[in-house]
């Protein structure tokens, strides 16, 4: 179905570009929408999700909450508010850095790396929904969204 089926448009948009940056942006919607379900049950967000993952990533090292910053998907989310969560929630525990008593480091948790588990089982029957997409469209999506952004 055409995004402008999708958003209820009956004029045409002023141009490809401009049809571009609103089926972007209403993909990204709803990317985010189906995430957040399928995280809901577990208490977590899609920002926390990216936090554990990055930490899992960086396992059995931590982390300092400024390079979980320079790594986030979402820009404008506040790290150290999310390592809290995810402290309260015993997902993850900071740990003094040795080389900077000011710096704090955080480090996934054994609950955290458990939760991760059950999360890909259900992360992978959900990137099933993708398979729509031959794995060559799939690679062609993304050299044009990085050649869109600037990072070819």
């Amino acid at each position: 179905m055409p995004i402008e089926n999708d958003i209820k448009q009956t004029t045409s948009f002023r141009s490809s570009y401009q049809r571009m940056i609103v089926n972007l942006m209403y993909t990204n919607g709803w990317l985010c929408d189906e995430q957040m379900h399928l995280l809901k049950p577990y208490g977590l967000t899609i920002q926390q999700y990216n936090v554990l993952r990055i930490l899992r990533g960086q396992y059995p090292n931590p982390v300092k909450v400024a390079d979980i910053t320079e790594r986030m998907l979402d820009k404008m989310s506040n790290a150290s508010r999310l390592v809290d969560k995810l402290l309260a929630k015993e997902l993850a525990q900071r740990t003094e850095c040795p080389n900077d008593r000011r710096a704090v480091d955080v480090v996934i948790t054994d609950k955290g790396l458990e939760l991760l588990k059950i999360l890909d089982q259900h992360q992978s029957q959900w990137e099933n929904r993708f398979h729509n997409l031959s794995e060559a469209e799939a690679d062609e999506l993304n050299h044009l969204l990085d050649k869109l952004r600037g990072s070819v």
